[in-house]
């Protein structure tokens, strides 16, 4: 990958730090670069991957940021030692995407068309009639979140193809969202979210192997386009003690 290349389907191209970023995740987290190991140097990634030594140190601000990372001055950087809580941090919709590099998706309801005057109210649709699907999230093989998305029509019969998304107990390393920016053609740029924390309902409870009624966190997400258009509704429930949700945030010029 150089910082020309473009988002997998589309013409798009990726922000390089972005991207770099991304392929050095999905690295520590594989274990490619084991607990203690130490990462090329900027130099050396500056030239693999056609960027400046700018770009290489704005990506390993994102993973000290994350807690991947260690940067000890003079020697280099190195991989941390990961508890065996998942853990990532958000700053952007391409940060949610990126939930692909190091977890999995398992299909418990494959996508189909029902009406639903709640979700369909929220995704400001004319009809009442959705697509639908739910899935578990795991990492490591041990289920940490269960989420169920809601799609408008036009959206949904875009991924009437995508096994992932119809084929009862299929396994991928995708994103529901990252599949529609694929597909979309105007890609995924907001995401309204609330979380909350919630009873975990006897469906959920059961995939998440849980006890009913206990508390969850829950995180509702709602993503649209450029153009507004909102094109899925996604809620997850997450096991607190699997789970570490982290935000970052940033004060603008004043």
């Amino acid at each position: 990958m150089t910082s020309r290349d473009a988002a997998p389907g589309e013409g798009r191209p990726r922000i390089a730090y972005r991207g770099l970023a991304d392929d050095l995740r999905a690295g520590l987290l594989s274990q490619r670069y084991p607990e203690g190991a130490r990462l090329p140097t900027e130099a050396e990634l500056a030239r693999t991957y056609d960027v400046s030594r700018q770009t290489v140190r704005r990506a390993f601000q994102d993973l000290v940021a994350e807690g991947l990372v260690r940067r000890v001055p003079g020697s280099g950087t190195f991989a941390a030692p990961r508890g065996s809580r998942y853990l990532r941090q958000f700053g952007s919709v391409d940060d949610l995407m990126s939930l692909s590099a190091d977890t999995t998706m398992r299909l418990t309801a494959p996508l189909r068309r029902r009406v639903d005057l709640d979700a369909s109210g929220r995704l400001r649709l004319d009809s009442d009639v959705v697509h639908t699907a739910a899935l578990l999230r795991l990492h490591d093989e041990v289920p940490f979140c269960h989420t169920a998305v809601w799609l408008p029509p036009r959206v949904g019969e875009l991924l009437n193809s995508v096994p992932e998304l119809t084929e009862h107990g299929a396994v991928g390393d995708v994103t529901v969202i990252g599949l529609l920016d694929e597909r979309l053609p105007s890609p995924v740029t907001d995401a309204e979210q609330s979380i909350t924390v919630a009873e975990a309902p006897g469906q959920v409870a059961a995939e998440l192997r849980c006890e009913a009624g206990r508390p969850l966190l829950r995180i509702d997400r709602l993503y649209a386009t450029g153009d507004g258009e909102r094109v899925e509704l996604a809620v997850s429930h997450f096991l607190p003690e699997q789970y570490s949700y982290r935000v970052r945030l940033r004060r603008g010029p004043l």
